[in-house]
């Protein structure tokens, strides 16, 4: 049972017993002007003069969780750092006038809408885009240029070993189109202008090596273009960035 305060006398025989939860002359008046208030402004109000309560129904079992937000990675920042001037293994790297390149072609984190496992590249044709897919639903994504039509590729593969600074060697296919070429017939050194710039990943399905590669390429302006011969191209700041987080045998999707 509740003790009274102390200086209080309990009450006698036939006197009201004040309780905490009486109201005060000045609360009364104060929720009287409020429902006139209220009365006065138009709200709708149920038919007992009192305003109606716009109670939400729904059932939360049907929403959808929030996804958190993507995470942080301190290689993507702003496009001013990823794509400034570096010196890489000897060579200095030119910085790329990024505001020349289309913002969804920059590297950036992106939600993973592939359904691949953590560690997959997957290279989506047309959209000109290569994803890294990370742990916990974010994809790494990168802007490429592809191959013209009729040296197109697509299937799932993997990527048997990587070369920095590669040495790019023209098949002899290519240098029957492009007879210029036979001076790089024992192979063009890596360096600026080697077509296959700062990195290399070298394709191969069954073991077998499919002729095609993801690498750099001094030229930035190819980004989003079809216009190589079969291979997967990427800017040299972002071909860097992407070997630094692949390992041997990484699968490969193209589609």
């Amino acid at each position: 049972m509740r003790e009274l305060p102390q200086g209080l006398t309990p009450p006698r025989n036939g006197d009201a017993i004040e309780t905490d939860h009486h109201l005060s002359r000045r609360a009364i008046l104060s929720g009287a002007g409020a429902l006139a208030l209220l009365s006065a402004a138009g709200c709708s109000t149920s038919g007992g003069g009192l305003p109606a309560l716009e109670l939400d129904d729904t059932v939360t079992g049907s929403l959808r969780p929030i996804r958190p937000s993507i995470s942080v990675d301190k290689n993507i920042t702003s496009p001013d750092l990823m794509y400034a001037s570096l010196t890489d293994v000897g060579f200095n790297v030119p910085e790329v006038p990024y505001q020349k390149v289309k913002p969804e072609f920059r590297r950036q984190i992106v939600v993973d809408t592939t359904g691949e496992a953590p560690g997959t590249i997957v290279v989506h044709l047309q959209e000109r885009m290569l994803y890294l897919v990370q742990p916990g639903g974010d994809a790494i994504r990168y802007g490429v240029g592809i191959g013209k039509d009729g040296f197109l590729w697509s299937g799932r593969a993997n990527i048997q070993y990587g070369r920095e600074w590669p040495t790019w060697t023209p098949p002899p296919e290519m240098i029957a189109r492009k007879p210029e070429l036979v001076k790089w017939q024992a192979g063009q050194p890596g360096g600026l202008t080697n077509p296959l710039g700062a990195r290399a990943l070298y394709i191969y399905q069954d073991g077998k090596d499919t002729g095609y590669r993801i690498h750099g390429s001094p030229e930035w302006w190819s980004i989003g273009q079809a216009m190589s011969s079969g291979c997967v191209r990427l800017i040299n700041q972002d071909i860097i960035d992407l070997y630094s987080r692949v390992s041997k045998k990484n699968p490969v999707v193209v589609v």
